[in-house]
């Protein structure tokens, strides 16, 4: 395959039909740009951090201990936990999940204007690629 044939590849795939692509875009857009979907991937987000920040870690400090005594696992108390160690902060998880909503606003916004303007880049797409093939076709004569 020539240089020029394999740069032409990305054009061609992206002109080719994709019903099925579509169809996941628009099913994207809508989970994205659902208030109750984002509000289920906060509250999924808060609920791990919080018990994240719960987990006990004195067990995996005393063993680190006791493979390096002079590690400062050997100061963390047999009853911390991570929370403890990262610097107890009670908002951490809901400030996560405050994250986590706004970005799942922001990526349901892109996404929208992705599909917005598929079709666009689609019919560019195929443009570029008729004009390849033309082009390839002209140099071989």
């Amino acid at each position: 395959m020539t240089r020029l044939a394999l740069t032409a590849l990305p054009l061609l795939a992206l002109a080719a039909p994709l019903p099925a692509a579509a169809s996941e875009m628009r099913d994207t857009v809508a989970t994205l740009n659902d208030p109750v979907m984002q509000d289920r991937m906060a509250d999924t987000i808060s609920a791990i951090v919080g018990a994240l920040m719960q987990m006990p870690v004195g067990p995996l400090a005393e063993a680190v201990a006791r493979v390096d005594p002079d590690s400062d696992a050997a100061y963390i108390p047999a009853d911390a936990t991570l929370g403890d160690l990262a610097g107890r902060d009670p908002d951490y998880a809901d400030r996560m999940g405050d994250d986590v909503r706004a970005s799942a606003r922001m990526a349901g916004h892109a996404a929208s204007a992705m599909a917005a303007y598929a079709p666009v880049l689609k019919d560019m797409a195929r443009d570029l690629a008729a004009q390849w093939e033309r082009e390839r076709e002209a140099a071989r004569r």
